[in-house]
């Protein structure tokens, strides 16, 4: 069977859909969805066949101090507003399909890193509550978010322990897959000073989350050659930027998030076939 795998990267997955909207537009319904952050998130809108949602909401609102700005910290300790982002904006703004969401038959899972544990979790999607509390998890970044609680375990960013989750849809039993990476090709991760202040600061609450933290561009560099090796053998399609159209994760340009959503959609258009053919 095929999967869909999203990797996340804040606003970068908004190449991602371009890349599902035009799945969605193709009638291509792959029955396994799996991501992380905000790949996953976006994911959602795939599986409830609402296209252009994503884009709405962050063509809409990237200059929204409500959805993301310094202030948040007051109210929500993080840079994002939570409540804004999560529960006003699905249940108010841009109305979440639940139904359609239900009744599509596709599993769809959630990539969390545990920060007691320092392992990563796969949550079911379909046990969102109206607070999309497993999406706030799987989003928080340490120090940009605050810690998230959800059935009593605590977590973070599921990037941080599985960044391209292509291994847990194997172990699934899935052996084709649609791979979308919102870096361009060529792309390598290194050791950020923002994960090293992160391991120190959260060394003594959560001392398994330091080594994740610290070896975390490792496991990304990995992780990616696996995926293209998969491409190699012709198990997986990636779908990815270029070098000439692609975004920084908190890009303020909304002509550049127009342009790499579109760019994603076109990506898809152009493969359509080989996509096709991973569901055979």
């Amino acid at each position: 069977m095929g999967a869909l795998i999203l990797e996340g990267g804040t606003f970068r997955p908004i190449f991602s859909s371009g890349v599902m909207d035009a799945l969605l537009d193709y009638e291509v319904d792959f029955p396994y969805v799996i991501g992380v952050s905000a790949g996953i998130t976006d994911g959602f809108s795939y599986v409830s066949k609402q296209t252009k949602r994503n884009y709405d909401i962050l063509m809409n609102h990237r200059h929204d101090k409500r959805y993301v700005g310094i202030r948040n910290y007051l109210s929500d300790r993080s840079l994002f507003g939570l409540k804004f982002a999560y529960e006003t904006i699905p249940n108010e703004l841009y109305p979440f399909d639940w139904n359609t969401f239900l009744e599509n038959p596709a599993i769809i899972k959630v990539g969390v890193t545990n920060a007691k544990t320092g392992q990563c979790e796969y949550l079911d999607g379909k046990l969102l509550d109206k607070q999309c509390t497993m999406l706030k998890a799987t989003c928080a970044i340490p120090f940009a978010f605050p810690v998230i609680t959800f059935n009593g375990q605590d977590y973070y960013d599921g990037g941080i322990c599985d960044p391209i989750p292509v291994k847990q849809a194997k172990r699934d039993g899935h052996d084709k897959m649609l791979i979308v990476l919102t870096r361009p090709k060529g792309y390598q991760k290194n050791l950020s000073k923002a994960n090293i202040i992160a391991s120190r600061r959260l060394k003594k609450r959560y001392p398994h989350l330091v080594k994740p933290l610290l070896t975390r561009h490792e496991l990304y560099n990995e992780t990616l050659n696996y995926c293209e090796m998969l491409e190699q053998t012709g198990k997986a399609v990636i779908l990815r930027p270029s070098e000439d159209v692609q975004i920084d994760s908190f890009e303020k340009d909304l002509h550049k998030i127009d342009a790499i959503y579109h760019y994603g959609y076109q990506q898809a258009v152009e493969n359509i076939e080989k996509i096709r053919a991973l569901l055979k």
